[in-house]
């Protein structure tokens, strides 16, 4: 069973923390498909062939419905699709929009520009639907608690904050800052902020995991298919902190090169 996070956080952000924190299935089919291109590819957003191995690794179905969201994707120029027969690729705007689901993605290819992204609002109780819906849109953006009211992220999400509220009543409630970090332990922020201890030790029962999937007697592809289903759980806890933050030796970017191996080693 993994160790998930759990911080020192209001109450009234309790429903994000449980919406990271829980076991969750990729049910939306344009994430999934957003997903399996950049997880086949990798940073080079090669070509990936939506075969019947792929469909069955990430449960799609290259129904109607699936057929009309890849077409879609395509007008909105988020994915590309090859000459070849369902072939396609990830664009760097579809990159942007699966890095706000899962920032983890977003340094490995991207470099960090050294800028602090805080987030404060403060919208009334009798406004729950509207902060709910808020906190819904924010999810995945690597925020962190930093004291009450006042959310921190490395992530350049402003502009999607500021998209997202722009004329709408929350807006009002919203104040957004932009900041180098002056001078502090920055250690100590990490783990106060995104309790980086408790993440490592996730990765590595995440660890253990993967090699009692590789262990099972099943078929390459459900092997890989549980290996990624594991691994969807943990990048949804992943903040995404640049290695400039986090450093180069943090397991999760061990644990990205590690997927990367046993990918390769079950596709071939």
């Amino acid at each position: 069973m993994l160790r998930f996070l759990f911080f020192k956080i209001p109450l009234d952000f309790f429903f994000l923390v449980c919406y990271i924190v829980t076991h969750m299935a990729i049910k939306e089919r344009r994430t999934k498909i957003l997903l399996a291109l950049y997880l086949m590819s990798g940073v080079e957003f090669s070509n990936v062939s939506l075969d019947e191995k792929t469909q069955k690794i990430f449960d799609l179905s290259l129904n109607q419905k699936t057929r009309g969201t890849l077409s879609g994707c395509i007008k909105e120029g988020v994915i590309e699709k090859s000459n070849n027969q369902n072939q396609y690729k990830l664009t760097n705007n579809g990159f942007s929009e699966l890095c706000l689901e899962f920032p983890f993605f977003r340094f490995l290819k991207e470099k960090w520009d050294g800028k602090w992204r805080i987030i404060s609002y403060e919208i009334p109780e009798k406004k729950r639907e509207l902060r709910d819906k808020l906190r819904r849109e924010m999810q995945g953006w690597g925020l962190g608690p930093w004291h009450r009211s006042f959310w921190v992220t490395p992530h350049p999400i402003l502009p999607t904050l500021k998209s997202l509220t722009s004329q709408k009543e929350e807006e009002k409630y919203i104040q957004a800052f932009e900041a180098d970090h002056t001078f502090g332990d920055r250690e100590f922020l990490i783990e106060k902020v995104w309790g980086k201890s408790n993440l490592d030790k996730s990765y590595r029962e995440l660890f253990k995991k993967w090699h009692e999937i590789l262990s099972s007697d099943v078929e390459k592809v459900d092997k890989l298919k549980n290996v990624i289903s594991e691994y969807i759980n943990l990048l949804r806890q992943d903040p995404g902190l640049p290695k400039e933050l986090i450093g180069e030796s943090w397991i999760g970017f061990e644990g990205w090169n590690i997927f990367k191996e046993i990918k390769s080693i079950l596709l071939s």
